[in-house]
């Protein structure tokens, strides 16, 4: 019963730095996809393997991590730790960075991302979601591309879009509804 309550207390520590770290300082910049700092949150997916002898734990199959409006969706959630920063089975380590990927989708109170795979580094707070194809929308309006990197301390965000053939880049597209963001 211990183990099964510190590998509990370890998957709410890791969810709640995962959530936490990207959102709190991008709360104020990036408003559409925030989260919901004092809200519980809930892990689930249908298995979690825990490899403390190589700083990592791997949530995978139907992975889903919720708080208040939030919700991430994506088919495996990998979680990589500092080198001697803690026990991961405690949830004492520090988070170096966190992968998801397998459909990976977002959902905060207004806006929608998705895309294949998305990577939070924690040290530079770099957050970068890529694929075939990467969409945000929020409401009728909908940005597409192949890969959407935002530094998360300054709110700065870039979108590239996605290559064609040897021919280089492709475009970024938007749509706009004017008037919907009065809405």
């Amino acid at each position: 019963m211990a183990a099964r309550a510190s590998l509990l207390s370890y998957a709410v520590g890791v969810a709640f730095v995962a959530l936490a770290a990207t959102g709190a300082p991008a709360q104020d910049r990036l408003t559409g996809l925030k989260l919901s700092g004092n809200e519980p949150i809930q892990i689930e997916s249908d298995k979690l393997e825990v490899r403390e002898a190589d700083n990592l734990a791997v949530f995978s199959g139907n992975v889903s991590v919720s708080q208040g409006k939030t919700l991430l969706k994506a088919g495996r959630m990998t979680v990589y730790y500092a080198k001697g920063g803690g026990s991961a089975t405690t949830g004492s380590a520090n988070i170096d960075r966190l992968e998801v990927d397998g459909k990976v989708y977002v959902r905060s109170d207004t806006q929608v991302a998705t895309g294949d795979r998305g990577v939070f580094d924690m040290k530079s707070e770099v957050l970068v979601l890529s694929g075939t194809e990467v969409v945000l929308s929020e409401g009728p309006n909908v940005l597409v591309g192949c890969k959407l990197t935002v530094q998360m301390k300054t709110g700065q965000a870039q979108v590239d879009g996605c290559k064609k053939g040897d021919s280089g880049s492709g475009r970024v597209i938007m749509s706009i509804t004017p008037g919907s963001q009065s809405q």
